[in-house]
């Protein structure tokens, strides 16, 4: 198709009306309503969705060539009418059949953005902070396959939109046209119609809003795509116009011309790209509204060439936790697309990262199943995993602040790489923020290079404590005696903590201990501490051995405890053995998990232990009941029996 041609649309009868979704209502009042603050944003969101359908083209058509139906220069058109008071914007990329019209536009699949809808209160105030809370754009990126919401950014300036489309390498009679109206700023339904079109790809069709008619100028519109698109790689033609002296008014010549430079962004010397300009790349990459907390744009040579622009973005995607959520990378090969959610591209721990990724030794028909066996690939994996890490490596180091939102939002995520990715985890490490009992207020600034830097004389070990919440874990009795000694320890409270700690075993030479293990493991204790320990069994060893009779079956066994100043009992297991925490949170998660018997571990100098050894019979057995569930309940763990614990309490307490 030439420039100056137009597309060949017949509409057919049998048309039908379908409802919408109900989150797709939801979705499109919250556009209305909450979403946009900048209404011109539509054109840069139409023209990204007409650039994503010529790029799938172009990669269909590089095993399929029938595709391109004997035209392979793909465009995207942009035209005004300000009689009729419309706006055009036209691509001949993939378009679409009628089973992915309804779906595309619809219909919403994704779990995560229904979870969205779920957490919506109605009321716009409170609704508009949700959406700055978790970030607009990501869960725009995967409401529908092929449009997003950006599609839908078209009714903050139209009351009605058309959307003809046909599917490359469908029959001319295959066409699909699309309609919605709104009714107020409200709609409900749509209709679908069979269309014969010549012509494949799509075009969407505004009819303005009376107060969005000063879009009507190719000057208001020429100078969005230039504000927004510079960077798209297709070519965005317009009408051309001249001057007309004697009507005094432009008028247009019949032909179209290029507006922007319609070269790939990521290709140009970063001398040249403003800052501007890269985080509108990355609002068309990401499909965020906000801009990049950070970003990394490099050419990589030697062995294996490739050029990558990625983004650190400041919100989280809504399906960042589902077990397949999408990745956003984009891969080209000679600035060829392929492929965008490249998931080889980068690992799983990174999924955050969006941008591209443009690879000079991959083949131009390469496909999914290809990239597994590209040795190739694996290379630039890691070079690219790599300069990302860097790049959080000099957050850190340069831009704390900067680091301390990107921790507070994908910290939990970048823990995975710890079990993922041996051979980076020392970097990965590095990268951790605790909070620890060293630390000032509640936020996670210690780093383990900040732990090494104050460690007392002498100490060699590293030490933490994992608990289900962060009160928790700095009243925890296991911390008395690295209070007392003013040794500092790293207090960890997200389930993730108790696995990657069974992957990171030591950190700069020195190994990573959790003070609720066994007490071999307590370097703190001085000669004079351990001969009292030692004395204290052999003084109250038949006490002791009451206790563990008593207790039998909930506790391997009972002993002084060296660590206890104030408390009069904690659970400790033994060196290898499952932690309660984490067999808490195995069996929360619906997992079976093994049986744990801790030990018992008594300050015999606590008033409590004196009650209990001078107790007989019933009495004994319910102060050693009572040591071992307080012990429990200071554990984070759950009673057998609450009630039996309180009357227990009481009778202990009257008695």
């Amino acid at each position: 198709m030439n420039a100056n041609e137009t597309v060949t649309s017949q509409a057919q009868p049998a048309g039908k009306t379908l409802p919408f979704q109900a989150e797709v209502q939801e979705l499109l009042h919250l556009v209305v309503h909450s979403l946009y603050s900048n209404p011109e944003i539509f054109l840069r969101e139409l023209i990204s969705n007409a650039s994503d359908a010529n790029d799938k083209l172009r990669f269909e058509a590089a095993t399929n060539p029938e595709l391109y139906e004997g035209s392979g220069e793909l465009k995207i058109w942009v035209d005004y009418d300000k009689a009729a008071g419309t706006i055009t914007v036209r691509d001949n990329g993939i378009g679409m059949s009628e089973t992915e019209v309804i779906e595309n536009l619809g219909t919403i699949a994704r779990s995560g953005t229904k979870a969205f809808f779920r957490n919506l209160s109605g009321d716009a105030q409170k609704d508009s902070l949700l959406i700055g809370q978790f970030g607009v754009g990501f869960y725009s990126a995967f409401i529908v396959a092929d449009f997003g919401v950006g599609f839908y950014s078209a009714f903050m300036v139209a009351d009605s939109v058309t959307v003809r489309t046909r599917k490359a390498g469908l029959p001319p009679e295959s066409g699909v046209e699309w309609r919605c109206t709104l009714s107020g700023d409200e709609a409900s339904a749509y209709s679908v119609a069979p269309l014969t079109r010549a012509e494949r790809g799509t075009e969407v069709i505004l009819h303005l809003k009376e107060e969005a008619r000063d879009f009507l100028s190719r000057w208001r519109l020429t100078e969005l795509i230039h504000k927004y698109s510079e960077h798209i790689l297709w070519p965005i033609l317009m009408p051309k116009e001249e001057w007309d002296k004697e009507k005094g008014e432009y008028r247009r010549t019949g032909e179209w011309e290029q507006v922007n430079q319609g070269t790939a962004l990521w290709a140009r010397a970063k001398s040249e790209i403003t800052d501007e300009e890269y985080r509108n790349f990355y609002r068309h990459v990401a499909h965020d509204f906000d801009e990049p907390l950070a970003w990394l744009h490099a050419k990589v040579e030697g062995k294996h060439e490739y050029t990558l622009l990625l983004y650190l973005p400041k919100h989280a995607p809504f399906d960042l936790w589902d077990p397949k959520p999408s990745h956003g990378v984009k891969l080209y090969v000679k600035r060829v697309f392929i492929m965008e959610d490249a998931e080889r591209l980068l690992p799983h721990y990174l999924r955050f990262v969006r941008g591209v990724v443009d690879a000079a030794d991959l083949p131009l028909n390469v496909s999914r199943e290809m990239l597994q066996e590209a040795k190739a690939l694996d290379a630039i994996r890691g070079g690219i995993t790599k300069r990302v890490l860097g790049l959080l490596e000099q957050l850190a180091k340069n831009e704390p602040e900067k680091y301390a939102t990107f921790w507070k939002t994908f910290g939990r995520v970048l823990k995975e790489g710890i079990g993922e990715d041996h051979a980076n985890r020392e970097k990965i490490a590095a990268l951790l923020r605790f909070v620890s009992t060293a630390s000032e207020g509640d936020e996670p600034t210690v780093s383990l290079d900040d732990y090494l830097a104050r460690m007392k004389e002498g100490q060699t070990k590293i030490y933490y404590l994992t608990a289900d919440s962060l009160a928790a874990a700095r009243h925890s009795p296991h911390l008395e005696l690295f209070k007392k000694k003013g040794i500092e320890v790293l207090l960890l409270t997200d389930r993730i903590d108790e696995w990657w700690t069974g992957y990171l075993t030591e950190y700069q030479g020195k190994p990573l201990v959790s003070v609720t293990r066994g007490a071999d493991e307590i370097e703190a204790l001085d000669d004079a501490e351990k001969t009292a320990v030692e004395s204290a069994a052999k003084t109250h060893d038949a006490t002791l051995k009451r206790l563990e009779e008593a207790l039998k079956g909930k506790v391997k066994a009972v002993r002084p405890s060296a660590r206890l100043t104030e408390s009069p009992a904690c659970l400790v297991v033994e060196e290898g053995g499952m932690t309660l925490h984490l067999k808490r949170i195995l069996e929360a998660a619906g997992q079976k998990a093994p049986a744990v018997e801790p030990v018992l571990e008594v300050n015999v100098d606590h008033p409590l232990f004196a009650r209990a050894a001078s107790s007989e019979g019933d009495a004994f057995a319910e102060w050693a009941q009572l040591l071992y569930e307080e012990a429990l309940l200071a554990e984070g763990g759950a009673l057998e029996d609450p009630a039996g614990f309180v009357k227990r309490v009481n009778r202990l307490l009257v008695g």
